[in-house]
C-alpha cells in the first residue's frame, strides 16, 4: 500500500484536484421497483446493467469553476496525495447561498465531491477522506451531512450505507434536462454527525 497523506487545502488547489479522475465502471445498477405505481411501496433491487459501460463523472462538474459559481468561504477541500501526486479528494460545502442541496439549513453540510483514482481504490483512501469531511462538518457545528449519488454507482451506494448514511430520498426525474443521464435516479443520503 502506498504512503498516502491527506491534508486540508484551499481553493488554490482546485486545478490539482480536478486532475484526479472520477471514473466508474457500471456493470450493475439499482433498479427502482414501484408496485401499483408506487402505492405498493418502493424498492431498489440490484441487477445487471443492460449494457456495461464506464462513466466519467468529471464531465458533469468542472471543479475549477466553483469559485465563479459560489462563495467558498464555508467550504472545505481535502487532497489525498501519493508523494506529491493527487490521487483522491473530497469537497464539503456549508452555509452557502445558492446551493440548493443545503436546503436553506444552517446545520447541514453537503459532501459535494469525493473521488479516488481507480488504481488507488480499495486502500481505505475514500474512507479516510469521508471521515475528514465528516469531522470538518462536526467541527463546523453541522448536525448532518448530505450526499448525492446515482442508481448506477453501486460502489458509492454501498460505501455510503456502510459509513452509516441513510437513504433519505430518491428522485427519478432529477436529471431529465440532461438526455445523456436522464434515466439515472438521484439518491440522496443523510449522515447524522
Amino acid at each position: 500500500m502506498a504512503d498516502i497523506t491527506i491534508r486540508q487545502v484551499d481553493a488554490s488547489c482546485l486545478e490539482a484536484y480536478e486532475t484526479i479522475p472520477m471514473i466508474i465502471s457500471v456493470d450493475r445498477i439499482l433498479k427502482l421497483e414501484t408496485p401499483q405505481n408506487g402505492l405498493g411501496g418502493m424498492r431498489l433491487a440490484e441487477e445487471v446493467a443492460p449494457r456495461p459501460y464506464r462513466k466519467d463523472f468529471g464531465r458533469y462538474e468542472q471543479i475549477t469553476r466553483l469559485p465563479q459559481r459560489f462563495c467558498l468561504a464555508n467550504w472545505a477541500f481535502f487532497l489525498a496525495c501519493d508523494g506529491g501526486e493527487p490521487v483522491g479528494g473530497a469537497i464539503v460545502a456549508a452555509r452557502t447561498p445558492g446551493v440548493h442541496m443545503l436546503e436553506g439549513r444552517e446545520d447541514l453540510c453537503v459532501l459535494w465531491d469525493i473521488r479516488v483514482a481507480e488504481e488507488y481504490r480499495g486502500q481505505g483512501i475514500g474512507s479516510r477522506l469521508f471521515e475528514q469531511a465528516a469531522q470538518w462538518g462536526r467541527a463546523q457545528g453541522m448536525r448532518q451531512m448530505k450526499i448525492e449519488s446515482q442508481n448506477n454507482n453501486l460502489r458509492a451506494a454501498h460505501f455510503y450505507a456502510g459509513k452509516g448514511a441513510v437513504l433519505g430520498a430518491m428522485n427519478t426525474r432529477a436529471y431529465q434536462g440532461e438526455p445523456e443521464v436522464a434515466d439515472e435516479i438521484q439518491l440522496i443520503w443523510y449522515l447524522d454527525l
